[in-house]
């Protein structure tokens, strides 16, 4: 499959503007996958202050470190205090990865839980290597593309280990947005989503996807991308 040119939405703040994406969703209702990341945070309050009744979403983390839940490196822990804390109706499912247990059996309880779903939003970030969810360059999870979760170790810091959603996972979902801000991540953004589709950056490979990726961005990231 060739891979579609991604759509690039320059804006002044991508947080706001995936807050409103998110909040839109969840309106909607369906079932959205949440990242974690620096860029997040703020889309998260904003998501909640635009629309505080989440009750007909299914909830999903596309990826998770092998951390407890209450842990200040758990991506659980960023949705809980910018998101779920902040909201009048919870979800009306939440499938939280469960960090704390030992990874390949979070991962077979996510690729279980994953049987049958479909994947309404899927909301992504961008690591300064490429990495997309915790799938690294280089990583053996990478070319995993019979099961729908996988574990593995971490390529880039934090290094503790993974639980993320698969290439193919990732793939099927119905709306995929990406959300990448400042200029530590511009080299990452050009070779992502400006150059050949390649395992070297592993977030080209969701380009891959029968859906348009959607990719929001602030100046600073999108300072070497060939428009």
């Amino acid at each position: 499959m060739a891979a579609s040119p991604p759509e690039i939405h320059v804006v002044g703040d991508p947080s706001s503007a995936i807050g409103d994406l998110l909040a839109e969703q969840a309106h909607r209702g369906g079932s959205i996958v949440l990242t974690g990341g620096s860029s997040v945070d703020r889309a998260y309050r904003r998501a909640a202050e635009r629309t505080p009744d989440w009750s007909h979403v299914a909830l999903w983390w596309g990826d998770e470190r092998c951390v407890p839940p209450d842990d200040k490196l758990s991506n659980y822990r960023l949705a809980k205090e910018s998101l779920l804390d902040r909201l009048e109706a919870g979800p009306r499912e939440e499938h939280r990865i469960r960090g704390e247990l030992e990874p390949v059996r979070a991962a077979a309880e996510l690729d279980q839980a994953l049987d049958g779903a479909v994947l309404d939003f899927l909301l992504l970030g961008l690591g300064p290597d490429g990495h997309v969810a915790s799938l690294f360059p280089g990583s053996p999870q990478l070319g995993v593309d019979d099961r729908r979760a996988v574990s593995g170790p971490a390529g880039f810091e934090p290094f503790v280990e993974r639980v993320t959603m698969t290439m193919p996972t990732l793939q099927s979902a119905r709306r995929i947005v990406f959300v990448v801000a400042g200029e530590e991540k511009a080299d990452a953004v050009a070779r992502a989503f400006g150059g050949d589709v390649s395992e070297e950056v592993p977030a080209s490979l969701v380009r891959l996807a029968p859906v348009p990726v959607e990719v929001y961005l602030d100046a600073p990231a999108a300072a070497r991308l060939d428009r």
